[in-house]
């Protein structure tokens, strides 16, 4: 059996700063293979890396957000990071996740709900060195970021 060269490839070109300008190419790309698989499979799905569908009020409007991201597997859970491609500040998805303690969860076209846990102290530094050995880039975000410290969620299907 032949095994799969996209995620290898992928985890050494996002550690390229030039990636972090093709992420409003990247983010339409998303949105366009999501509404054509009907949900079910996303840009980081083609290229063999592990994506995940999250639906939580909006802090402010209580308006379900859906947002697409990496996530690192922990077990059965899901940890996510909020990079925001590198940016100093915090992305949306992140601060609407922090006000929340469920979200809605849609992996392989399948939903299910999640328990939303900040991940915090010594914790989050194993879980930050988890993240970093799965996505590389990661440490390149943080740099380009002024070293903001990212928010790390962990999901627990409930």
């Amino acid at each position: 059996m032949v095994s799969n060269p996209l995620p290898a490839l992928a985890r050494r070109i996002a550690q390229k700063r030039w990636v972090m300008r093709t992420a409003p190419i990247v983010l339409w790309l998303e949105r366009f293979v999501r509404w054509v698989s009907r949900g079910r499979h996303g840009v980081l799905d083609l290229a063999g890396l592990p994506s995940i569908e999250i639906t939580v009020a909006g802090r402010k409007t209580g308006i379900p957000r859906t947002t697409s991201l990496l996530y690192v597997p922990r077990g059965n859970d899901f940890l996510l990071v909020g990079s925001n491609w590198g940016s100093p500040k915090h992305p949306m998805w992140s601060a609407n996740l922090r006000a929340a303690s469920t979200a809605i969860a849609r992996l392989k076209g399948k939903a299910f709900e999640v328990s939303v846990t900040e991940v915090t102290g010594v914790d989050r530094k194993r879980a930050w060195d988890l993240a970093v050995e799965f996505w590389p880039g990661y440490e390149m975000e943080y740099k380009l970021s002024g070293s903001r410290t990212f928010r790390i969620f962990e999901l627990r299907r409930t």
